[in-house]
């Protein structure tokens, strides 16, 4: 008979304790371990090669390794299949993630109609195949390929799996999936890490691509051990405000493709649509002749984005001022606040700062400093700027301009959209570009202030 312990793993961060403490000693996260039941006896399941594949045990050179002459599934949907890579990889593991609601079960059903001519096996553990075909006729997916399967148990999906050979495999969502002989609820450490290893081994085995759905925490990151992401191929996170319909897909992890790579959809009633040009898209509502507006240009991925940099600064009420940041981060914020106090006299100790970026999409790049930093000001001294006047930069802390990578792409991109001038880091100026657009070099955000304002 199998011998059993019990242990405390952190659903953070995968810690695992002898006894059940309140604050996880690695991640310092509070009341995060929960009690898993582990059998010693249980042997982990070994599912077989197919008959004949030697493939597995048999170290092949790699001039002997056969390509075929698809390796990649186009969905014909230009967003999605820029983020990918190109296209879905064969015997690829792709994990997506995203807020309730966001459309990640959406995007998921829709392959039905972005994949007619292919077999599709939609796992769902969270709904009825009812509930799924309803959702299913409201996007207009009537493919006959579209197989679902009402089934949590990680045996019977992938027994479901060997049977139908799909093409395209979805699982909804790999919290809800379990392996029978681990004693513990599914969503735990233990059950994630064991059912996801199950189906990275069918996916590899029978060379098809395997979509996991999965859920995140109050603060955005993935739920689940971190060992999640470094066991699948690409990590996808589906970005956006419920209230705004736009949505943001994003590479974080990419093994076939560019990181960071982003795919814009709109949506809709009857599902998703594709935004091929979304810097129109983020700029078509900006206000006319107001202050704390800028525009900047950022790399998502190989794509310039032009975003627009909204700013309010108001006197505070408050004994502490207030520094709120929506799309951009807070810490970094103030930062581009002290720059411009310590060295450009900015008196922002009693003002409230509000920073947001338009249209819900969130930038990390640290090319968008100067727009913010230009945004804030022109809201301080409540001065318009030029509208056609493009902002790229990064901020250093004396002040200082620093060149930016791709600064060819963006300008192009802005000389597209009918911008005529670009305040860009001196450094970058010596680079030839075209007569479309007026290219001026600053050296400090001084500089740029007495052209702007």
């Amino acid at each position: 008979m199998a011998r059993t312990k019990t242990r405390y793993v952190c659903q953070e961060c995968g810690h695992a304790a002898h006894r059940w403490i309140g604050q996880c000693p690695q991640c310092e996260s509070w009341n995060t371990l929960a009690e898993e039941v582990v059998s010693n006896g249980v042997q982990a399941r070994v599912f077989p090669l197919q008959a004949g594949s030697r493939t597995g045990n048999v170290p092949q050179p790699l001039s002997q390794v056969e390509l075929g002459a698809e390796t990649r599934i186009r969905t014909r949907v230009q967003e999605l299949d820029r983020v990918l890579g190109g296209g879905i990889m064969h015997g690829s593991l792709i994990l997506l993630a995203g807020e309730p609601g966001i459309g990640k079960s959406t995007l998921m059903t829709e392959l039905g109609k972005y994949l007619p001519e292919r077999k599709v096996l939609y796992v769902t553990g969270e709904e009825s195949v009812r509930q799924v075909k309803l959702r299913a006729e409201r996007l207009g997916v009537d493919s006959e390929g579209f197989l679902l399967l009402s089934e949590t148990n990680i045996e019977s999906i992938v027994d479901a799996a060997q049977r139908s050979q799909p093409d395209v495999m979805v699982v909804d969502s790999i919290q809800t999936v379990f392996r029978p002989d681990i004693q513990s609820a599914p969503g735990s450490v233990s059950q994630v890490r064991e059912s996801a290893a199950a189906l990275m081994h069918v996916t590899k085995q029978m060379d098809f691509p395997t979509f996991l759905v999965g859920h995140v925490t109050k603060q955005g990151a993935i739920a689940g051990p971190r060992v999640l992401e470094h066991l699948v191929d690409t990590v996808l996170h589906f970005e956006g405000d419920r209230h705004h319909a736009f949505r943001i897909l994003r590479s974080v992890k990419n093994r076939f493709g560019a990181a960071n790579e982003i795919g814009v959809f709109e949506m809709r009633e009857s599902g998703l649509r594709e935004v091929q040009n979304p810097s129109e898209i983020f700029l078509s509502e900006r206000g006319c002749d107001v202050s704390g507006s800028s525009v900047v240009c950022s790399m998502e991925g190989t794509r310039p984005v032009l975003v627009e940099i909204q700013a309010l600064v108001t006197e505070t009420s408050y004994g502490t001022p207030q520094r709120t940041a929506t799309g951009f981060d807070a810490k970094r914020l103030q930062m581009l606040l002290a720059v411009l106090e310590k060295r450009e006299g900015f008196r922002l100790s009693a003002q409230d700062v509000f920073v947001n970026a338009a249209g819900g999409v969130r930038l990390d790049e640290p090319a968008v400093d100067l727009g913010v930093m230009i945004a804030v000001a022109s809201s301080f001294r409540d001065l318009e700027i030029d509208r056609r006047t493009l902002f790229v930069g990064e901020v250093g802390l004396g002040g200082e301009l620093r060149s930016v990578g791709m600064i060819e792409a963006r300008l192009k991109e802005a000389a597209r959209l009918g911008f005529q001038r670009a305040l860009i880091p001196g450094r970058n100026a010596k680079q030839p570009f075209g007569k479309a657009l007026e290219i001026v070099p600053a050296a400090t955000v001084h500089d740029v202030l007495d052209l702007v304002l």
